[in-house]
């Protein structure tokens, strides 16, 4: 298996599962758990659980909740290559779930926003890197992600990003998006980033749009499964059956699981290759947190 790299952002998820639906105003019981997150630590760690060699390159506060996430990930098979920030606050994101299983999101990225360029070691001749789209939408961690991917192209590596999420997107700029991530080996978006990302109502014609810029394009489709569009063509799988009891986090196992097949194998068969990856999300999503 291929060593990957991946750049992205460490954090303290914070899950509120809500007992109905939000009650301005008043009270509402929920079941609240801290667990590990962020976008990068989630990809690294499911990583490392399927298998693969992986360095997490991020940033963290020098506080107790920083100390904890690094030994989380360390105790996950994950190598840390994680910077403590002196008087930066760990991350944290709070995440609300309703009965659903849908979510929102609240983010304090604190030390993240702090990533360097020297933070982020290159990935080996042959290797992976996997950038989280969160380390390239605001103006602290850009030039990190974007010396990551030059670094990439310079070790012959394969690159693979993940859009992360539209508003960011919107505010950065589709057109600044596409060509930074032109290198862009495997792209991951959900069915919203791709729409966002070309301006096609339909998200089969996005992917075959995407496909004309990078090797493999895959979208996360939620309970419609997932879509892979290549220059073989465009294959669909299903969701796989589970009961969805939180979605947070859901993305970043798709990814893991879909990367893990494809770095095993560059010629895997789509149908194998999403299913790795919905088989990840659909394990996620029955309980509460990313992983």
């Amino acid at each position: 298996m291929r060593p990957v790299v991946v750049v992205g952002d460490v954090a303290t998820d914070v899950v509120a599962v809500l007992d109905g639906v939000p009650a301005p105003g008043s009270d509402r019981p929920a079941s609240i758990r801290s667990r590990g997150g962020g976008a990068g630590a989630n990809v690294a760690v499911h990583l490392a659980q399927l298998g693969v060699p992986v360095v997490l390159a991020g940033c963290v506060g020098d506080d107790a909740a920083g100390a904890a996430l690094v030994a989380e990930l360390t105790a996950a098979g994950v190598r840390p290559a994680v910077r403590v920030v002196p008087g930066s606050p760990t991350g944290t994101v709070i995440s609300l779930v309703e009965p659903d299983g849908q979510r929102s999101m609240l983010a304090d990225r604190g030390a993240n926003l702090d990533l360097r360029p020297d933070d982020v070691p290159p990935p080996a001749p042959g290797g992976h890197l996997h950038l989280s789209g969160y380390t390239l939408l605001d103006t602290g961690p850009r030039a990190a992600g974007i010396a990551a991917l030059a670094a990439a192209v310079r070790a012959g590596a394969t690159l693979s990003v993940d859009p992360a999420s539209t508003g960011p997107l919107a505010r950065y700029g589709v057109d600044r998006w596409l060509a930074d991530t032109a290198v862009a080996t495997v792209l991951l978006p959900n069915a919203d980033e791709a729409r966002l990302l070309t301006g096609c109502a339909d998200v089969a014609d996005a992917a075959g749009a995407l496909a004309a810029r990078h090797e493999v394009v895959a979208i996360s489709l939620g309970a419609e499964g997932a879509l892979w569009a290549s220059a073989g063509g465009l294959v669909h799988r299903p969701a796989h059956p589970t009961v969805v009891v939180d979605t947070t986090g859901a993305g970043d196992a798709f990814a893991s699981g879909l990367l893990a097949a494809w770095l095993g194998d560059r010629s895997v068969d789509p149908v194998d290759a999403l299913d790795a990856g919905l088989a990840r999300a659909a394990d996620v999503v029955r309980r509460p947190g990313a992983r």
